[in-house]
């Protein structure tokens, strides 16, 4: 990666106005390779226990596969991968054992040192790609108004307040069908760009424009605060549980003058 550039980042958690948090979110620098970063959003169901359970899982896994990742070596989209049908597989056999019906979304980024990046989910937290504030790409819902809006019966603003909204089609720990995999290769990410992996307690609440915006012009730090003080207005005493990962690219702040 180019040295006049630096990495960035931080995460958000709050419960909302939810009784118990269910989400759970990461961002880890790799122990031996500077300049690698792993990025996890993990949106918890179940009851108050099986749904803490599985995102739990979602982020113990994440841990135990990237302390093994090499840059290099290993595939980016191959180690997601793994880490997906290993907390499926997981959080299947936590149901097996208790009377809880445990499932997780997940939305998972992975930068190597070269600047590329891959990312992987299911479910409806999302991932955007930003440059300078403008939306690069966002991952798909995996939902039942996701179809709706891809038939050109729903917009994207009517998906948003749809009764059904909360019904996914996939998500890790269903036992009736595979989660769905659907993944995305960046080749070398740009000074300018920027992550955010979130749960539906934060994106509901936002355009991609507005989200940008505030990425572009704040620190992560500032931007995560702002993004989850402003959905919790927003969502006037009724809000989901939130969590948000985000990852910049930013120039190398210049040394002061002599």
């Amino acid at each position: 990666m180019n040295r006049g550039f630096r990495l960035t980042a931080a995460t958000g958690l709050h419960k909302g106005d939810r009784p118990y948090q269910q989400d759970q979110v990461l961002v880890i620098a790799h122990p031996r390779q500077p300049g690698c970063v792993l990025g996890v959003v993990a949106d918890g169901m179940g009851g108050r226990s099986g749904g803490r359970k599985a995102s739990d899982q979602v982020i113990m896994t994440a841990q135990q596969l990237f302390s093994r990742y090499t840059p290099g070596r290993d595939e980016p989209v191959g180690m997601l991968r793994q880490l997906l049908d290993d907390a499926h597989t997981v959080i299947k056999l936590t149901a097996l054992s208790s009377e809880q019906e445990p499932h997780s979304t997940i939305a998972a980024f992975l930068m190597n040192p070269q600047g590329d990046c891959a990312w992987i989910h299911a479910g409806d937290s999302r991932i955007y790609h930003f440059h300078r504030g403008r939306l690069v790409r966002r991952t798909r819902d995996h939902s039942y108004v996701q179809v709706l809006v891809d038939r050109g019966e729903l917009t994207e603003a009517e998906a948003n307040v749809h009764p059904q909204g909360n019904i996914l089609l996939g998500c890790l720990g269903m036992t009736a069908t595979p989660p769905p995999v659907e993944t995305h290769f960046i080749p070398q990410m740009q000074r300018g760009d920027a992550l955010l992996a979130c749960s539906d307690g934060l994106w509901h609440y936002f355009t991609p424009e507005e989200m940008g915006m505030v990425l572009a012009e704040k620190s992560p730090r500032e931007a995560t605060e702002l993004l989850v003080a402003e959905a919790r207005r927003r969502a006037r005493g009724t809000g989901d549980n939130i969590s948000l990962a985000v990852l910049k690219l930013e120039r190398l702040p210049k040394p002061p003058m002599a």
